[in-house]
């Protein structure tokens, strides 16, 4: 008998993976969580049931959450990571050298325990000296917190459940005022093409607070639709204003300097939506 999972995407779209075994299903205080092996994209995290990350694709999302904006700010110090309790997003900003200190605020401690036991390759570097891991709620944290990041990533879920104050224009305002002065922020925001509204919204709230916006993308091929987007709100630094040739060779698989100001460029169905 074969074993299939399928997210479904929209009501009347899904996509579907063959599982090679399941190692948990559990109902946290917060999500349903599963850790299944999958016959294609290896080792693969599911909350609620959505795919958040797999060992085969991992590095593109996790990479383009944080290089983009890691490598506009021209020191960024001290980064925080909202979300992203499998790790990767950190593992990705503390290969800048100039990074003194990372900080994890993660709602749901089953996913860092979860991540570190079946992601190793994603959750490795949770444990490094200049990392710091919260197990808390990441608003609470923004609202705590004035005028101390240089930089700040919301690695979130879909707008559902524990994730969706993540996409509340109250929530960008936070992240502007627990920005330094010339602080970067990047949040994750989903696909042009079941979630065009979704993108809007948050490009016009972002741009009632952050003086420069620009949205950006990439292929994620188990995330709906394959065509993913990021948004950066920036107060000082312009990403496309940065000259390539001074960004670092980086251990990187998908993002690179050359391709730094190309994700910027954006088919224009989705360009409009950012009008």
């Amino acid at each position: 008998m074969e074993l299939w999972f399928t997210e479904k995407q929209t009501p009347v779209f899904g996509i579907t993976a063959k599982i090679k075994q399941t190692y948990v299903t559990e109902k946290t205080e917060f999500q349903d969580l599963a850790m299944v092996e999958t016959e294609e994209f290896g080792n693969m995290l599911l909350l609620d049931g959505m795919v958040m990350t797999t060992v085969k694709d991992e590095f593109v999302y996790h990479e383009m959450a944080a290089h983009p904006a890691l490598n506009t700010h021209p020191n960024p110090k001290k980064v925080l990571v909202v979300g992203g309790g499998d790790g990767g997003v950190i593992r990705e900003v503390i290969k800048h050298a100039g990074v003194e200190k990372a900080v994890l605020v993660e709602i749901d401690g089953k996913v860092i325990e979860y991540s570190k036991k079946y992601l190793p390759q994603i959750a490795g570097k949770l444990d490094e000296p200049n990392v710091e891991v919260i197990v808390n709620d990441g608003y609470m944290h923004i609202i705590e917190h004035k005028n101390e990041y240089d930089v700040i990533i919301v690695d979130s879920t879909e707008p559902v459940g524990p994730a969706a104050p993540l996409f509340e224009r109250g929530f960008y305002q936070g992240i502007y005022e627990s920005l330094k002065e010339d602080g970067i922020f990047v949040a994750q925001t989903d696909n042009p093409w079941f979630k065009a509204d979704l993108i809007q919204k948050v490009n016009k709230d972002v741009k009632e607070i952050f003086p420069i916006v620009h949205v950006y993308g990439c292929n994620i091929p188990t995330y709906p639709s394959g065509l993913w987007t990021f948004t950066m709100g920036s107060k000082k630094h312009d990403p496309l204003e940065v000259d390539e040739t001074q960004i670092p060779e980086m251990d990187t698989k998908y993002y690179s300097p050359r391709l730094h100001k190309a994700a910027f460029v954006l088919p224009k169905f989705v360009e409009d939506l950012t009008k």
